[in-house]
């Protein structure tokens, strides 16, 4: 466990050759928290992959499922700062970073803000601008796909907050006095990640009563507040792409993921120098499934050897 501070430590893992080229896993979300099959896309012989459970969520403490706990010092900053503080605890100079999803913004936002401590990039799943346009989109844009789902998550707003900001009408459920409203809320939120995935109707860890309120409290927690990517501009990843050159740069997409649209990481690697776009046609958003699982490890295997490391 990591003290970063706030109140918050931070629980991290190391595996593989303690020699390796250093890498680090950055999970999606904000709040899924880390699972021990990231390993499986690094030879553990050519490297030293680090693992977290970002603040609020996992094994990390305290955890945003707790009514009581403070989210105000759960952000993009406090992240990018809880990782440089990691990477100094652990003496690595640069490091490869693999983000999933959410964590592919934020790894994104940590290689524009720390580039040098990032040697390689590795995306999958991407979410590049946590712009209200995306976010829209994973509410109400989606509902015409989704509409049973949909149609219970918008149900159990009140009146008045159906027409306008869903994540933040969400929110203010999710942070409400009334214990079984927050659940119902929590419910209807989960549902709706499941349904956008897509992913079985019945997913164990949202069967979980922490996980599911830690989760829906934290990625809505990001939603209303523009991801906390600042500057007045929300698209600001994609405005920043230029800062990337350099760094070399793999970018894994499904063309049937719905909740990240194809658009976002081909405008991202035509606006990044010297990166690659893999784009498996009939994958949806999960980065292990069948036709996206072997591209991280090809790609994680061909950094090493670039590196030299075997």
């Amino acid at each position: 466990m990591l003290d970063v501070g706030d109140g918050n430590r931070v629980y991290r893992e190391t595996c593989g050759n303690p020699r390796g080229k250093p890498a680090v896993v950055l999970h999606g979300g904000p709040g899924s928290g880390c699972s021990p099959g990231f390993r499986r896309s690094f030879d553990p012989a050519a490297y030293r992959v680090v693992l977290l459970d970002q603040r609020g969520c996992g094994r990390s403490t305290p955890s945003a499922s707790a009514y009581e706990t403070d989210v105000s010092v759960n952000t993009t900053a406090h992240l990018i700062a809880d990782l440089e503080r990691l990477r100094r605890r652990l003496r690595i100079e640069r490091w490869l970073v693999w983000g999933v999803s959410w964590g592919s913004v934020l790894g994104l936002r940590y290689a524009q803000t720390r580039p040098g401590a990032v040697s390689d990039l590795m995306l999958t799943g991407v979410a590049a601008t946590g712009s209200n346009a995306e976010v829209a989109l994973l509410t109400r844009g989606l509902g015409g796909i989704f509409p049973e789902a949909f149609g219970r998550f918008v149900g159990a707003l009140p009146d008045g907050d159906r027409d306008g900001r869903l994540a933040a009408a969400c929110n203010r459920l999710l942070g409400s006095t009334d214990a079984g409203a927050r659940e119902r809320a929590v419910r209807d939120r989960t549902d709706l990640e499941t349904a956008i995935v897509p992913a079985p109707r019945s997913v164990p860890r949202y069967e979980d009563p922490v996980f599911r309120s830690g989760f829906a409290r934290t990625v809505t927690h990001y939603w209303c507040n523009g991801h906390f990517l600042g500057e007045g501009d929300e698209r600001v990843v994609l405005r920043d792409a230029h800062l990337l050159k350099g760094i070399p740069g793999t970018l894994v997409q499904g063309g049937l993921d719905f909740g990240n649209l194809l658009e976002t990481a081909w405008r991202l690697h035509h606006a990044w120098p010297g990166s690659e776009l893999l784009l498996v046609e009939e994958a949806g958003h999960d980065a292990g499934a069948p036709g996206t699982k072997d591209l991280p490890i090809a790609t994680t295997d061909r950094y090493a050897a670039r590196q030299g490391v075997s």
